[in-house]
């Protein structure tokens, strides 16, 4: 299911839900700055083929985070710094005791308040790609660093038992940025917040740069099969994981990732689609997930791992 978030701006909820049907989102976020006055319109304009999950984009003196799954007109604290801890927790526990989730909101971006002071520890998901320059750089040093960042702490996350998922948004403000670039596909049971924030909070889920971008991503060992944010218990056994890229990226660079960093790299076909293989084993790779960038380095779609036992 295809999703993106928008964000306080120019853009009408008419127009943003109109905007997503056409590019066949299958649903969006909506988290306005501190504020939550335009939950009571989005009723009207969601639907069987258009879920409207709603937020708030926290923005505070200590950095942006955005909290997902709210009930209708919940606003949630803002006025407070990274030095005051203890008021950022209990707006923390206050969307968890909700059952909705907490997102570190680009966390290098560059202006004023928007890089993130505050720990992770108590976020849910880290947004490693954030398209509010979409229009003119879909993908930029803002987002590289956040994605190194969040790569850089995987490999003792999952060694601990608790990694955080990523995420992508467009974070949409302005008529002329693009939405849904970029957007995350969470695999969920059903169009529902729950089964959606359930897929994100398990990082059942993947990032692309557009719906043109299509992939899927699993890892086997014997009869035993795996997807992205899923466990495989490999048995000791040889695990083989392989991409299918269907469409999007000619000429797309695939890179697949580990503990040890990048370990395998190939070249799409000038389609944009393939397959990519390699082989591995879990007393080599606690994990793997893939990157797929385009010639030039941007990157076109990247997934949360999967994990090796």
């Amino acid at each position: 299911m295809h999703s993106t978030a928008s964000s306080g701006g120019e853009l009408t909820p008419e127009q943003l839900a109109a905007a997503a049907r056409k590019l066949g989102l299958d649903f969006i976020a909506t988290t306005e700055h501190n504020q939550t006055e335009t939950h009571g319109l989005w009723g009207r304009y969601a639907g069987d083929d258009l879920l409207v999950i709603l937020g708030q984009e926290v923005v505070t003196r200590g950095g942006h985070w955005l909290a997902l799954g709210l009930d209708p007109g919940q606003v949630v604290g803002w006025d407070y710094d990274a030095n005051d801890e203890g008021a950022v927790d209990s707006c923390l526990r206050e969307v968890h005791g909700a059952d909705g989730l907490c997102v570190a909101a680009h966390p290098h971006a560059p202006y004023d308040f928007g890089t993130l002071l505050y720990s992770l520890d108590e976020f849910d998901l880290v947004e490693v790609w954030n398209g509010l320059w979409s229009s003119s750089r879909p993908w930029n040093a803002d987002n590289e660093a956040a994605l190194a960042d969040w790569a850089d702490s995987l490999a003792d996350a999952v060694a601990r038992g608790h990694w955080r998922p990523a995420i992508g948004n467009s974070d949409i403000h302005m008529a002329d940025q693009l939405l849904g670039t970029p957007h995350t596909v969470v695999m969920a049971e059903e169009l529902s917040t729950r089964a959606i924030l359930t897929g994100l909070r398990a990082g059942r889920s993947w990032i692309a740069e557009s719906p043109g971008i299509d992939l899927s991503f699993t890892a086997s060992s014997g009869d035993r099969s795996a997807g992205i944010g899923e466990r495989l218990d490999t048995a000791g056994e040889v695990v083989d994981v392989v991409l299918t890229a269907r469409s999007g990226v000619p000429h797309g660079m695939v890179g697949f990732h580990t503990d040890a960093g990048e370990v395998h790299r190939a070249v799409l076909p000038d389609v944009g689609s393939g397959v990519v293989k390699w082989r591995t084993q879990a007393d080599e790779s606690s994990f793997v997930r893939v990157e797929v960038r385009h010639p030039h380095g941007a990157m076109a779609a990247l997934t949360n791992p999967i994990l090796l036992t």
